[in-house]
């Protein structure tokens, strides 16, 4: 048997628990369904469309290191290399890079960075998701965020696959288009036809509430409908507030139990601090 020796043995110190806080959601949200023929009418237009206007992404061509052999070589064949066109000339028929139209450019939203933050500053009128993102975290934040500025939205097969060759990109997982975007107001109005409407649970007391105001609306008469208008000019804070109100009657409070506490074992606990003696003359 072996005999360890007296001072030699470690004690293996035990690993601190990390606790994170995490909140989970409740309703399980998800992107609507397009059919067949809409999802292929959809990505028809847009093909059609970014072909017709010709925008696309032009890059930089990357050059390579040429090895000493190489240079031999070229150094060899003379007669040859002056009848070929020089390097300077190609460059100067080739597309400077970057965007061929910036300003078309601008009235797009490209990427799930971009589309986050249009739907955050309320710019966009249309935004279409491609359904190979993995995992799904990366564009599911997007439906809280269009349903809540009222923006159509929609998860498309084959998005990324169709347009990110014609914009000469590697992906695009999400597309949007902006409120100022002028040279794609018919592809905007034939294309939100064809998308579903978004159903989250805690923004549906909207819609029920602006149709009961519509249905209203219409049995007014036309000098009331006047006065209503005048009313609306000098109240309309007022009734923001109002309207934001939900009816919370029939709403029940359940008690918060906690099961158990556990505290922080990362805070580092300062020492108190030692009150400095006054010196006497």
């Amino acid at each position: 048997m072996s005999v360890i020796q007296q001072g030699t043995a470690s004690l293996r110190k035990a690993k601190k628990t990390t606790v994170k806080n995490c909140l989970d959601n409740p309703f399980d949200i998800q992107w609507k369904t397009i059919d067949g023929d809409n999802m292929h009418f959809i990505l028809q237009t847009l093909e059609e469309s970014i072909k017709q206007i010709g925008l696309k992404k032009v890059e930089a061509p990357r050059k390579k290191k040429r090895s000493s052999t190489k240079k031999q070589m070229e150094r060899k064949c003379d007669a040859s290399n002056n009848e070929l066109p020089t390097a300077e000339e190609t460059e100067g028929n080739r597309q400077a890079p970057g965007w061929t139209d910036i300003s078309i450019r601008r009235q797009l939203a490209i990427g799930v960075n971009e589309v986050t933050k249009g739907l955050e500053k309320n710019e966009l009128l249309l935004l279409l998701v491609c359904k190979s993102a993995k995992p799904a975290m990366i564009t599911s934040h997007l439906i809280q965020l269009s349903a809540s500025r009222d923006t159509p939205a929609g998860q498309v097969p084959r998005l990324s696959e169709t347009i990110a060759p014609l914009l000469g990109l590697t992906s695009v997982l999400a597309l949007g288009f902006k409120r100022q975007s002028d040279k794609f107001t018919d592809v905007i109005e034939a294309i939100i036809p064809k998308i579903p409407a978004l159903e989250v649970p805690w923004f549906q007391y909207r819609a029920e509430g602006s149709a009961a105001n519509a249905d209203s609306s219409e049995i007014h008469e036309p000098e009331q409908l006047e006065e209503a208008v005048e009313d609306e000019h000098t109240s309309q804070k007022r009734k923001r507030t109002d309207s934001n109100q939900r009816d919370l009657s029939d709403v029940i409070l359940l008690p918060l139990k906690i099961k158990k506490v556990v505290p922080n074992p990362n805070k580092i606990k300062k020492p108190p601090r030692k009150k400095k003696k006054a010196f006497s003359a």
